[in-house]
């Protein structure tokens, strides 16, 4: 007996509803949803099922959205995507680590519900316009609009360069001897001078800054000043975040943040630090990605 289509584009589904949600979580129930509409449909009557389950997860995502916006409007601090643990075999689709890269899920997060359904659907899974009018509701032609225009909007947002893994991997290496031996001067060797740290500690997290930190010396100060206020001890390893690498923060052993950065020459020009624990509490489950 040949397994569900469900099944077989699990992993499919959830990316899918990852990228145009932000949250791995309100991806989980996003799916659960849809398992219910798709137990109920006549098979028979489906001719291709992976578009059908497409269409189906789209359009439980673009419900969610909209709630979540209103959600997020309330968000005390900085609102940052749920982090994922990935396996380094992300990294190898260029176009699938992008996608799901901090960097770029906080670029979708300035589109409308449907602009970033649009986007996803025909930048990342390459699904023809016909069938994303079906998923959003609109004609063709109004769909290849939006994405003429949401394609501009992130390109006009997104990184800049793409910089390999290994080299990526290499300059958080530097970020992460440098952070667990206190060596200010290795920080600042590794972060750009106007580099910018947002984090998201969701209002939950004692220190944890409300609003981006501009420049490599606040930032070290603040960093510094932080762990001698509240003499705390952190410990960063290396780990893959969102199909790249990143720091893994532990306090006591326990997980305390997931940062993400982005690279450009060798320095370290942006930092994602999501440290809300709703958002760290399925984060050492890895997330299996695919397109």
């Amino acid at each position: 007996m040949s397994a569900d289509p469900f099944v077989t584009h699990r992993n499919l589904l959830f990316t899918v509803a990852y990228e145009m949600l932000g949250s791995a979580a309100d991806a989980e129930d996003v799916l659960q949803e849809s398992w219910l509409r798709w137990s109920s449909v006549d098979r028979s009557q489906v001719r291709d099922p992976r578009a059908y389950l497409v269409r189906i997860v789209t359009r439980q995502s673009l419900n969610h959205l909209r709630t979540l916006s209103r959600r997020r409007e309330d968000y005390v601090g900085e609102w940052l995507p749920e982090p994922l643990l990935t396996s380094p075999d992300v990294s190898a689709d260029v176009e699938l680590a992008e996608s799901v890269s901090m960097a770029m899920l906080t670029v979708l997060e300035t589109l409308g519900p449907a602009e970033r359904a649009v986007f996803v659907l025909r930048e990342v899974f390459d699904v023809p316009y016909d069938e994303i009018a079906d998923a959003v509701d609109k004609s063709p032609s109004a769909v290849r609009q939006i994405a003429h225009r949401a394609k501009a909007h992130v390109a006009a947002r997104r990184p800049r360069v793409h910089v390999e893994p290994s080299e990526q991997e290499r300059v958080v290496h530097r970020l992460m001897v440098a952070f667990n031996t206190g060596d200010v001067q290795g920080l600042m060797d590794v972060l750009a001078p106007d580099v910018v740290s947002v984090g998201d500690g969701g209002g939950k997290v004692r220190g944890a800054a409300r609003r981006p930190i501009v420049g490599a010396e606040k930032l070290v100060s603040y960093l510094m000043g932080g762990i001698a206020k509240w003499d705390v001890h952190p410990v960063a390893t290396l780990t893959w975040i969102n199909g790249a690498p990143g720091l893994r923060i532990e306090v006591d052993g326990q997980l305390a943040a997931a940062m993400s950065v982005t690279v450009e020459d060798g320095r370290i020009t942006r930092i994602y630090s999501v440290a809300n624990p709703d958002k760290l509490a399925g984060f050492d489950a890895e997330a299996t990605l695919t397109r």
